[in-house]
């Protein structure tokens, strides 16, 4: 039984035990303890109710939710890999340039390196 389920199973049977202890226990008449007993029904009846309807309502709001996030986790996966398509559009072009100047780059650091050993 999950949690949940045990939580309310005990959260109405606590309720039920500790409103029987507290009806028996008072001195009233036959006629007002019936009624007692029937307004407290309605009541557990109407607060059952409602934790259900609460727990359908969150319930729905979860499907939803999930179902949102999905859908934004999609299109952010779909706008990243336009990005780095486009990123590597721009750059391919140019990497056989970024090359050739790094490679002169390195070659006037050895130059300047010899220059400076020798003197």
């Amino acid at each position: 039984m999950s949690k949940g389920k045990s939580f309310v199973l005990g959260f109405m049977v606590g309720g039920a035990v500790s409103a029987a202890a507290a009806l028996l226990s008072t001195p009233t008449s036959g006629s007002e303890l019936r009624g007692r007993v029937r307004e407290q029904g309605t009541e557990m009846k109407t607060l059952i109710n409602n934790l259900k309807q609460d727990g359908l309502r969150l319930r729905n709001q979860i499907t939803e939710t999930s179902k949102e996030g999905a859908v934004l986790i999609k299109e952010l996966t779909k706008e990243m890999k336009k990005s780095v398509t486009e990123w590597k559009e721009t750059v391919e072009p140019h990497q056989d340039n970024i090359y050739q100047y790094l490679e002169q780059i390195e070659t006037s650091l050895k130059d300047l390196e010899d220059k400076v050993k020798k003197q």
